[in-house]
């Protein structure tokens, strides 16, 4: 099992490019169901979510071909995959394969869409809470599927189609939103869908499906309105960067000071994030190319921060900001109102020698002079690049073990952190 090790001290200076989301590749994937045309996704990025996901949907009768197999440039350019389902030969998702990632759920949608019918598996992936798929069943029980759980299965049928109907989510959920969202473009008449959510990941989900033929409003607002049609078509879409991997670079370049262009970021997907960042003393500056980040000399101030749904700071940039915050001069306050059992990087970063109280969903992060580099664990996936931060400030040597979750959704992580003068490796055991 692979491992990386982090010698700190060294400023970071230089360009980063930022890849394609994650966090929109995959529903984008996924998208792939409800057509019999090909869709065509450009800037895919190198991720071990999307190489499980295509496995996932190749069990479904997904055929795909990658366009520039070959690493091009800095090596970090995204990839170019055609996805072909012209016909469904599966749809039954099982727990073997679910269980590996939980955006594999989502293929519900689709297939009760297209299909009809579909048999799930209940999802895995990272341990971060419960996280149930309850809203994922009430919205599409809506649209009149008929719905049972069985030995850890979601049997799910729609013998007449799915129906237009006008569902509002008791909370916001990013996943639901994309399922209901994906399910309703080929359902009987007008769906509405009220407290959706915003991300920037979901209108870009939108776009690429009004591409295909879906007639959509208001994605990107609270209340999305979607006119069911016959049938979708093929498309080619770019997908957007990646505003998690924008924020996270940032915070590392916050943390050890210097100057890095993060290329091809867009301000606009994470403002709160980078308006925290400018609090805390950093400089951020929207250029043509992406956004220039940097700190030279200053010290950090303590910033509070809520995690909230998009335009709010993200859930999934709390980690790297906490451990940005144990170099802070002050103390600062972070509450995670997202998910539970969001803290897990907490007794990691202790090691460090960082010093965070928690009192349930609060934790209170007092700054220290130095960290000091220790061998970690990471939790889950951006649980462990926070110890990477960390790592890359740490007095001496930091092991960060089971690197698998970074895997997951950093493409190719020390190489664009060494390129701008990191000390950091991967370590195969």
């Amino acid at each position: 099992m692979d491992s990386i090790v982090v010698t700190g001290g060294n400023r970071l200076n230089g360009t980063i490019p930022i890849s394609g989301a994650k966090n929109a590749t995959l529903p984008l994937m996924i998208a792939s169901l409800l057509t019999s045309e090909s869709l065509i996704l450009e800037n895919v990025p190198h991720l071990a979510d999307v190489n499980s996901l295509t496995r996932i949907l190749g069990n479904h009768g997904v055929d795909y071909r990658v366009e520039g197999k070959r690493r091009q440039g800095n090596g970090c350019d995204g990839r170019t995959i055609h996805f072909f389902a012209d016909e469904i030969v599966d749809t039954r998702a099982p727990y073997e394969l679910v269980s590996t990632m939980r955006a594999s759920f989502w293929v519900i949608g689709p297939l009760l869409a297209r299909m009809g019918k579909a048999c799930v598996s209940l999802p895995g992936g990272c341990a971060i809470g419960t996280r149930p798929v309850d809203l994922f069943i009430e919205s599409l029980e809506a649209m009149g599927t008929n719905i049972k759980v069985e030995a850890g299965y979601v049997i799910a049928d729609a013998p007449n189609g799915l129906q237009g109907c006008t569902y509002t989510f008791p909370k916001v959920s990013v996943g639901a939103t994309h399922v209901a969202l994906m399910a309703a473009t080929l359902a009987n008449g007008t769906t509405v869908l009220r407290n959706a959510a915003r991300e920037p990941e979901v209108k870009d989900l939108a776009d690429c499906l009004i591409g295909m033929g879906a007639k959509i409003t208001g994605a990107g607002t609270s209340t999305i309105t979607i006119e069911g049609v016959d049938k979708l078509h093929g498309y080619r879409h770019r997908v957007l960067p990646d505003r998690i991997e924008t924020g996270t670079y940032a915070m590392a370049v916050a943390m050890t000071g210097g100057d890095v262009l993060l290329k091809g970021a867009q301000p606009d997907l994470l403002q709160d994030a980078l308006d925290v960042l400018v609090d805390a003393g950093v400089t951020i500056e929207p250029t043509n190319e992406g956004i220039r980040v940097a700190r030279n000399g200053h010290a950090l101030k303590p910033v509070d921060v809520v995690t909230d749904p998009f335009p709010g700071f993200p859930t999934d940039l709390q980690a790297q900001f906490m451990a940005l915050m144990t170099m802070a001069d002050g103390v600062s306050n972070i509450k995670e109102t997202i998910f539970e059992n969001r803290f897990m990087h907490v007794q990691e970063l202790a090691r460090f020698g960082a010093k965070i109280k928690l009192d349930g969903q609060n934790a209170e992060v007092t700054g220290v002079d130095k960290l000091t580099g220790a061998q970690v664990m990471a939790t889950d996936l951006r649980a462990s690049v926070s110890l990477v931060i960390a790592g890359l400030v740490a007095e001496g040597k930091t092991t960060v073990n089971r690197v698998y979750h970074l895997d997951r959704g950093f493409e190719r992580l020390e190489e664009k952190l060494s390129a701008c003068g990191a000390q950091i490796e991967r370590v195969s055991h």
